[in-house]
């Protein structure tokens, strides 16, 4: 979905030479996705960013699964995850398969002395609580309560928060992770029907340009394993850039619902995509105005994928007992619905404030030990009157 963009000083000819205005050349390089045929941005670097000093041996960081094929409906109680200070060595992963993993954080540090790079995955940042910025190569992107970061895989990046309490719910995708193909156009505009716009997307400003030797720590997943590289020169180091391959930043509160006469399917809340999965944003709405219309869903069956949502906020009315940072994970081919009593609730109720992100999974997903650590162990008997 990210439209172009450019910051800095960039030549006027794609491929020619580029020179500091005096005898310096600056190094370009094509940042592209799925060969040469996906998005893509162009980058001068006053550096070659080739310059590698040291490789250490690599850590296996694979979850381990502790149930590999469930069935049963879970609720673990995310901010149960205990803080840690480094925002790589906090993320625990709950929930994977070989197209996504969900992962939850509560790092503690303001600051790391390292970059990092997830080589595999997009990956998509929500914030739950906390504040700060998203230092890239690319610039800066500030964030908040509420907002979405995606980051396309092989950024190198950073994160800097302004407190030591920070909770992040995240989902690393294989895939690449783009809006849903239905609300643009042919030229790739948000249509008007499209719950949001182009307006809402909030892109790198405040480009940093390092001329800087030395020893640079640049963590890198890859396969399942953290690799370091040292490199001898600081990778923010570029001068310019343009094109469409970039993070940016998105907010829920910039959701804007789509509702009807009567009950509006998940699809409505869509707000990310990929082949493997669709992230959906469930926002404050006004309920369902058909005189007769029942606001809260009826029952399915979630044939086709399994489906984990967080709940961030508010009451969300089909659901009992649940809280900020609780998570449901109702796996495929098993009958779910609203809570008992909750159907009833709802009858006659013109507006909800719940605020929650759903991933719906095309792969069944895997239960890691993880993720037994916050499971309360007795969500799937919650149907029973």
């Amino acid at each position: 979905m990210p439209f172009y963009h450019t910051l800095g000083n960039i030549p006027p000819k794609r491929h020619t030479v580029f020179k500091n205005g005096k005898d310096r050349h600056y190094y370009e390089q094509l940042f592209g996705t799925v060969g040469f045929d996906g998005m893509s941005s162009l980058m001068y670097h006053v550096h070659r960013p080739t310059q590698v000093k040291e490789m250490k041996p690599p850590r296996d960081v694979s979850p381990k699964i502790a149930l590999e094929k469930n069935l049963r409906a879970l609720r673990l109680k995310g901010f149960d995850v205990a803080p840690e200070a480094d925002h790589l060595e906090a993320r625990k992963t709950i929930l994977v398969n070989s197209d996504v993993a969900v992962i939850l954080a509560a790092p503690t540090a303001k600051k790391v002395d390292y970059f990092y790079k997830n080589a595999d995955c997009d990956e998509m940042l929500f914030i739950h609580k906390g504040s700060g910025r998203l230092r890239s190569t690319f610039g800066t992107l500030d964030f908040k309560y509420g907002d979405y970061l995606l980051i396309p895989r092989g950024i190198i990046y950073t994160l800097d928060f302004d407190t030591e309490d920070n909770r992040l719910l995240i989902v690393e995708s294989h895939q690449p992770m783009y809006t849903p193909k239905r609300y643009r156009n042919w030229f790739g505009q948000m249509l008007e029907s499209a719950p949001f716009c182009e307006r809402d997307i909030r892109r790198p400003h405040s480009l940093e340009t390092h001329d800087e030797l030395g020893d640079f720590r640049v963590l890198i997943k890859k396969q399942n394993a953290m690799h370091e590289f040292v490199y001898a020169t600081h990778p923010f180091d570029l001068v310019g850039w343009d094109g469409y391959n970039y993070p940016y930043a998105f907010s829920i509160h910039d959701f804007e619902p789509l509702t009807g006469r009567i009950h509006q399917p998940p699809p409505v809340h869509q707000t990310f995509e990929t082949t493997a999965m669709v992230v959906c944003s469930f926002v404050p709405r006004l309920y369902d105005y058909h005189p007769l219309a029942i606001p809260a869903p009826y029952n399915h069956s979630n044939i086709d994928s399994d489906e984990m949502l967080y709940y961030v906020d508010g009451d969300f009315m089909s659901r009992n007992d649940v809280a900020a940072g609780h998570i449901s994970l109702h796996p495929a081919g098993v009958t779910h619905g609203p809570h008992p009593g909750a159907m009833e609730r709802s009858i006659g109720k013109t507006e909800t404030n719940e605020l929650a992100v759903m991933v719906d999974t095309f792969k069944p997903l895997m239960v890691t030990e993880e993720a037994l650590k916050i499971d309360d162990g007795i969500y799937w008997k919650s149907w029973l009157e």
